[in-house]
């Protein structure tokens, strides 16, 4: 760690990293009560009174429901926010929880909460306070459980979710700058025990950091190739697009038939096994309707598509269906020299 890293950010800092996002109508701040969330709204309050002009800013602070100390920890940030001159709102999680799956749904619930705040305040971003800390992890956390290049890019700078866009101006700045940047200006912050809490996969991971560091594997590290393998990422989608309309123009340009999606099979077989694959759970995605698809499922698809492709070039190129599988909610077929993905139809429900 630098000593930049334990460096309060300066003014000239806060309106760099807020630059971006000076012509929006309004933002919504997602604030917890921890360090950092609480500095992106002091820092975010501070970059606003430099402005002549610029974003209205609204606070919302999540209630899980699942600590006591979380109403205590709202009402905090909501004084806090009116000594800056803000408006704050808590809205809270209602509802059963679920025994297995805590986090994500907490996550899920979380990002819907605050997506209908950003409609109700006009605001078009939501900002969260995920720092070079919490991207190191999420890296982490999507190694072991053996993402894909899209996953391994970890967390956007933005991102869309339900027509509001997500917007992450700290990912560069390490915790300890924000931690120290609050003490300099002597504001509080709460103490999340949950984030210590070695039940769940993120503290674990968050326990490991320092023995990587030690080993050259420090957060710096770890974010630089998480926005190398970003770098990839985009120009493997760019390739997929260009690899989408080539298959289009060996239709003869024909537009695609809404629901359907339909590529030749030996002309998809011709492209490489990455764009193939992003084709695949593009159409999946959005034809299936018990999606996102997982991708190794896809993956396994892929290969049977491959494979009957390639055993039985004749019978893929006669009308009699090779291979029909069902996927997320979609139909996959490869039938007269074709492979086509379609919506499944709906289940039965058992016992109807």
């Amino acid at each position: 760690m630098s000593d930049n890293d334990l460096s309060p950010i300066s003014t000239r800092e806060a309106r760099r990293l807020f630059a971006g996002l000076k012509s929006a109508p309004a933002l919504v701040l997602a604030v917890s009560g921890g360090p950092d969330s609480v500095a992106l709204m002091w820092l975010a309050a501070r970059w606003r009174r430099s402005l002549a002009r610029g974003p209205g800013l609204t606070v919302v602070t999540i209630d899980h429901g699942l600590r006591r100390e979380a109403a205590r920890e709202a009402r905090e940030v909501k004084r806090l926010a009116a000594e800056l001159g803000l408006p704050h709102r808590t809205l809270r999680w209602r509802g059963a929880k679920p025994k297995t799956g805590l986090p994500a749904a907490a996550r899920e619930a979380r990002y819907r909460l605050l997506a209908q705040a950003a409609r109700a305040a006009g605001a078009s971003h939501v900002l969260t306070a995920h720092t070079r800390d919490d991207q190191a992890e999420t890296l982490l956390m999507r190694l072991l459980r053996g993402s894909g290049l899209a996953g391994l890019s970890a967390m956007a700078p933005h991102s869309e979710r339900d027509g509001i866009v997500l917007a992450r101006p700290l990912l560069e700045v390490p915790k300890a700058q924000l931690i120290a940047t609050l003490k300099r200006a002597g504001i509080g912050f709460a103490d999340d025990p949950t984030n210590r809490d070695t039940a769940f996969t993120r503290p674990r991971l968050r326990a490991l950091l320092p023995l990587l560091a030690a080993e050259g594997g420090d957060a710096r590290t770890l974010v630089r190739l998480a926005a190398r393998l970003a770098r990839a990422n985009a120009a493997v989608e760019l390739l997929a697009d260009g690899a989408e309309r080539f298959l289009r123009l060996r239709d003869r340009g024909d537009a695609p038939q809404v629901g359907l999606r339909s590529f030749e099979a030996l002309a998809f077989a011709g492209l490489p096994e990455e764009v193939r694959l992003r084709l695949l759970l593009r159409a999946i995605n959005a034809l299936g309707h018990e999606g996102p698809a997982e991708l190794g499922k896809v993956e396994a698809l892929l290969a049977a598509l491959d494979q009957a492709i390639t055993t039985s070039p004749r019978a893929a190129a006669k009308g009699r269906a090779i291979l029909k599988q069902t996927l997320a909610g979609a139909l996959i077929s490869l039938a007269g020299g074709r492979i086509q993905i379609a919506p499944a139809p709906a289940r039965r429900r058992k016992g109807g």
